[in-house]
């Protein structure tokens, strides 16, 4: 399952449980178990955390696997949940807790036989409720919406039955008084449902209660909205509800349907644009004809370093600019004085402005426009094109600059790169 901002929800999981459990039972035998009966749970903590770090990046191919789509591996997932830890304090004091009330019952249980699988669950414990509340606080800052650990939880528990219905809709011979219990209807031939449930979206919620009713009868264990638990008291009369979290599940594999590859495709092609480009540049420098870029950058030049007082007789420098400026926005349909507010606009003290200074407003917003998107709820309204609402697009942004498109991206990315290696640099010093 993929929701956005969340790096735990896929099948990569078992394997960062695995190597968590793995790693922490090597831990607790670099520093002692009997740490974690300390009454200052702070204390162990910090051993822990040094310990089972160790043990993770001594892991090998294991740390190397594949964790999800996004391209993180076990190792790195298990790392940031480790570090999570180390941040939330509570909930290393409620292992603790619990591994103390079992010492309390039976002794030091970890080194009697099966003593390492109950300590390993308790770390395992420990770790599926910390990646859920990791998880959630993420998916509230990618979505803005409110989302507890609980609610993470009916979100995998949904996407979890929905696939079990799709697997019974599937094997409906098999299972044809189960699936018939899901549908309400009894089952002779092979449903249409089956061919048209291709997506959690298209799963109704009726199917997802009545699976987990039909559950004790076919398997002898009741469905997770039919159980004395209240974990999921929400959903047991709500099919509006469940209906929702579906469709946004669905929705969401749609829009990531590419699992991020796609942009791999896009550069191989992007990679053969920018040989044939410069190709055709080097044939024009061999020539008699300069290449497009080669002319507005002479250009740009050469507005850059002519003396403004002799270039024009017509009036004071700074009417001909303005003049100049408006003529050209007018050029890629925004406001005349559209260059001058939005200068106006821009706080010159953040971090971002200071340090794009040498570039040109076009390139800074083009920046802006690469890394936040077209609208922002940081944006000024003066950047903002009146027609649509949002940044100016790349390539009004080129013509304001009197430059072609391909050299606006040039440069916006250079000032990207110099973003980024300063933010580096200074988040280096920090830790220094």
């Amino acid at each position: 399952m993929r929701l956005p901002g969340t790096r735990y929800q896929e099948h990569g999981w078992e394997q960062v449980r695995k190597l968590l459990g793995h790693c922490s039972l090597h831990a607790c035998a670099r520093f002692g178990t009997d740490a974690l009966l300390d009454p200052d749970p702070e204390q162990s903590l910090g051993a822990y955390v040094a310990a089972v770090a160790q043990a993770l990046r001594a892991a090998g191919a294991r740390f190397e696997a594949p964790g999800n789509s996004y391209g993180d591996t076990c190792g790195e997932l298990a790392l940031t949940l480790v570090y999570e830890l180390q941040a939330r304090p509570a909930d290393w004091a409620a292992l603790c807790t619990a591994v103390a009330a079992e010492h309390a019952r039976i002794g030091p249980f970890w080194n009697a036989a099966g003593g390492d699988a109950l300590l390993r669950k308790k770390f395992n414990d420990l770790y599926a409720t910390l990646r859920d509340k990791v998880d959630s606080d993420n998916y509230q800052a990618a979505c803005g919406r409110p989302c507890s650990p609980n609610r993470m939880y009916a979100y995998r528990m949904l996407d979890t039955a929905w696939h079990e219905v799709a697997r019974l809709f599937e094997g409906w011979r098999e299972h044809a008084p189960q699936v018939g219990a899901i549908l309400g209807r009894e089952v002779v031939a092979m449903p249409i449902e089956a061919r048209q449930l291709r997506t959690s979206g298209d799963c109704k919620p009726e199917w997802i209660m009545r699976w987990s009713e039909s559950l004790e009868l076919h398997t002898g264990a009741p469905g997770p909205l039919h159980t004395k638990s209240k974990r999921f008291a929400s959903l047991k009369n709500s099919p509006e509800k469940i209906g929702a979290m579906l469709r946004e599940i669905g929705e969401y594999e749609l829009l990531s349907a590419n699992r991020d590859q796609d942009w791999l495709h896009d550069a191989g092609e992007a990679n053969a644009w920018l040989d044939d480009y410069w190709r055709v540049l080097d044939e024009s420098e061999q020539g008699s004809t300069p290449g497009p870029d080669q002319i507005l950058e002479a250009r740009q030049d050469e507005l850059d370093t002519t003396d403004p007082e002799a270039a024009l007789d017509d009036g004071p420098v700074e009417a001909q600019d303005a003049t100049r400026l408006a003529l050209v926005a007018q050029q890629v349909s925004l406001p005349p004085n559209y260059a001058l507010l939005a200068a106006l606009a821009e706080d010159r003290a953040s971090w971002a402005a200071r340090r794009m200074a040498q570039d040109s407003l076009p390139v800074r917003l083009a920046v802006y426009l690469k890394l936040l998107g077209p609208f922002d709820d940081s944006y000024p309204s003066e950047w903002l094109d009146p027609q649509t609402g949002e940044l100016p697009t790349m390539q009004q942004l080129a013509g304001l600059d009197g430059i072609s498109l391909p050299t606006l991206r040039k440069r916006r990315d250079a000032a990207v790169a110099r973003l980024n290696e300063m933010a580096g640099m200074e988040e280096e010093r920090r830790w220094a």
